[in-house]
């Protein structure tokens, strides 16, 4: 039997923003299914959310981005638990660095940049080739990518790759609006600033200590600041907004 709840999928979703995202897609009274590649992240992320919100809830594996036929399963499994996937949260990301930061652009490994491409971006298509058929039938899909200011300005910390690929997404954001908007389906990109996750290490290291001096709002991001307006996002209500690009930085960039 169908599931009662709309039913969120969730790419990284074992830490840090999806994390945070799929707490509150349950609170708000989705299922989610989530994955990530850790497999001790992702056993803790179930344990977690199904004791607060029921196993019958909370379906988490672990899955390579890299590989298609492991996501292929995991949307297939998910689609067989669920019978239906009412919204996709692509959070998933690698932002290589070396231990004295970013690698400089004229040194990128072809190896590290395909790699980055290969889960930041070619990842996210993958997940949204594998909900898009689904969300047609029904007429109705919630999409979320998840960019970064890294994409929409020029950032000190990340590399290249990185800033390309989460460039990226949001214009793959507006062709999923030229050709779906007109079933159902939103797709909109959020762009966090500096949020305390374990991608960006210490709070108090010398680069997030040089961020903070520039966010106007005082503070550095948290997980729960984005999972918000992914809630909002991908309720019935948001069906007016598609292919924005929404900015959660403290005030540190603000686009005319």
């Amino acid at each position: 039997m169908e599931n009662s709840r709309p039913v969120a999928v969730i790419s990284g979703g074992s830490s840090g923003i999806g994390f945070a995202s799929a707490k509150a897609l349950l609170e708000n009274g989705f299922a989610v299914a989530l994955f990530g590649q850790r497999q001790a992240n992702i056993e803790q992320a179930r344990t977690e959310l199904s004791n607060q919100f029921g196993s019958e809830n909370v379906h988490a594996e672990s899955v390579n981005l890299r590989d298609p036929e492991e996501v292929s399963v995991f949307f297939a499994e998910t689609s067989s638990r669920f019978r239906r996937i009412d919204a996709l949260v692509c959070c998933a990301g690698i932002s290589p660095k070396l231990p004295t930061g970013r690698t400089p652009l004229a040194e990128i490994p072809l190896p590290e940049w395909a790699d980055v491409m290969a889960v930041n971006l070619t990842g996210t298509l993958l997940c949204l080739q594998a909900v898009l058929p689904g969300m047609v039938e029904r007429r109705h899909g919630r999409i979320v990518l998840i960019g970064s200011l890294a994409g929409r300005a020029m950032s000190k910390f990340a590399g290249a790759g990185y800033a390309a690929s989460k460039a990226a997404l949001a214009s793959l954001a507006r062709s999923i609006v030229s050709e779906y908007a007109n079933v159902g389906i939103t797709a909109n990109t959020i762009c966090p600033g500096r949020i305390v996750t374990p991608m960006i290490g210490d709070p108090l290291s010398s680069p997030n200590q040089a961020a903070l001096a520039a966010i106007p709002t005082g503070r550095l991001g948290t997980p729960e600041d984005i999972a918000r307006a992914v809630v909002f996002l991908t309720e019935p209500e948001a069906g007016f907004i598609n292919g924005a690009i929404i900015d959660i930085n403290g005030g540190q960039y603000a686009p005319a």
